[in-house]
């Protein structure tokens, strides 16, 4: 019997399959989404002549030896049974992810049409090469190596396919969100969330706001006012609602938190004042609703509802984003820890079965329900 690892053996094998799983979900999606546009952009140039031969032919004689290796481990796949989906029997999927971008740049009067920035492209694979170079050959990968490898990852897909639906998403966990009820990403406080989702970011597109709790703190006194207008101006209906500041409710949450009487009910109103400035110089004041409530709410919510997208293969895309945060005992709302959401995360198409952005839309409509307009 084979001498069996010990414990701090098995942890390190799982922490090396975490990164390197991690990077290899980033690195497959970049290589998918180069691989699709090499094919949109270079196969209606080389086909009509060369037929089934078009990429030898994109590839030159620079590229002639690579295609050709690509092309016997193509047959050898054929031949054991490797090729599951009929698709992958194309030479072009047998092409690594430098010799994609070889085609590109070899070709890129071609694809400057759809791609402004080449040097933006050009950068984020170059900082892709450490991970996939380690990835591709199971070795340790740092967690600083995998950083950058996210970060330039999002960067390449968001120019060669627009924008990641409003999150800098994580991928892994957009992946896995059908399991976890819309939630795509966890942060122990407001300060590490804003860091990765900007209220600038949550609400780029937004076409609804719902947002509820005491005083709205992250969206008053993050965003600016001049943002507000020009948000409900491009369309957005915004309903806001505060903690009446005149309630028991704010001094009780004023004991909690042991501050001084009246402390909190002046920021709120502070808050409030600031969104009625901003309704007064809209032209449609009543696409931004302004109300309170006299119970001590359990969470601070901001709701964005944004448009709805159809991926492939009929998965849904929302762009429908929740940011939660329960409200603790001792502890104010920025240092509160904070879920994101994503509508129908995770579902099949035709999928019914709500997930948390639904829940908490519920709670804000009685709550919207039960609260009184600020004049």
């Amino acid at each position: 019997m084979p001498p069996a690892w010990a414990a701090d053996q098995w942890e390190d094998a799982y922490r090396r399959v975490r990164l390197a799983g991690r990077a290899y979900v980033w690195l497959n999606l970049v290589e998918q989404r180069m691989r699709a546009l090499v094919h949109e952009v270079l196969r209606p140039v080389y086909a009509p002549v060369h037929g089934e031969e078009w990429v030898t032919a994109a590839a030159g004689p620079v590229g002639e030896e690579w295609v050709h290796r690509a092309a016997a481990v193509r047959e050898v796949s054929r031949r054991k049974g490797y090729l599951l989906d009929p698709v992958d029997d194309d030479p072009l999927v047998f092409l690594t992810l430098p010799q994609l971008r070889e085609l590109m740049v070899q070709h890129w009067p071609c694809f400057e049409p759809h791609l402004v920035d080449r040097r933006e492209v050009e950068l984020a694979l170059d900082e892709l090469e450490v991970a996939r170079h380690v990835v591709s050959r199971n070795r340790a990968l740092t967690q600083t190596v995998l950083d950058q490898t996210e970060r330039a990852a999002a960067r390449l897909l968001a120019v060669l396919d627009g924008t990641l639906g409003g999150v800098p998403a994580d991928v892994v966990e957009e992946l896995v969100a059908g399991r976890y009820s819309d939630v795509v990403a966890v942060h122990p406080d407001r300060v590490r969330l804003q860091r990765d989702l900007p209220v600038e970011d949550l609400l780029d597109g937004a076409r609804r706001l719902d947002a509820v709790g005491i005083g709205l703190g992250m969206l008053c006194q993050n965003y600016t006012g001049k943002r507000l207008v020009r948000l409900a101006a491009d369309g957005c209906r915004v309903r806001l609602l505060f903690l009446n500041p005149a309630s028991s409710a704010v001094r009780r949450r004023e004991r909690e938190l042991g501050i001084g009487r009246g402390e909190l009910g002046r920021s709120v109103e502070m808050n409030i004042m600031h969104v009625r400035r901003v309704r007064a110089r809209l032209r449609d004041p009543g696409s931004f609703e302004i109300r309170v409530f006299d119970e001590l709410p359990r969470f601070t919510a901001y709701l964005v509802e944004g448009p709805r997208t159809t991926g492939a293969g009929g998965r849904r895309r929302s762009t429908d984003l929740g940011v939660v945060q329960p409200y603790l005992r001792r502890a104010r709302g920025i240092e509160s820890p904070a879920l994101v959401l994503r509508g129908g995360a995770g579902q099949e198409a035709g999928g019914t079965e709500p997930g948390l952005l639904e829940v908490y839309r519920e709670e804000f409509e009685d709550l919207w329900g039960d609260s009184r307009a600020v004049s």
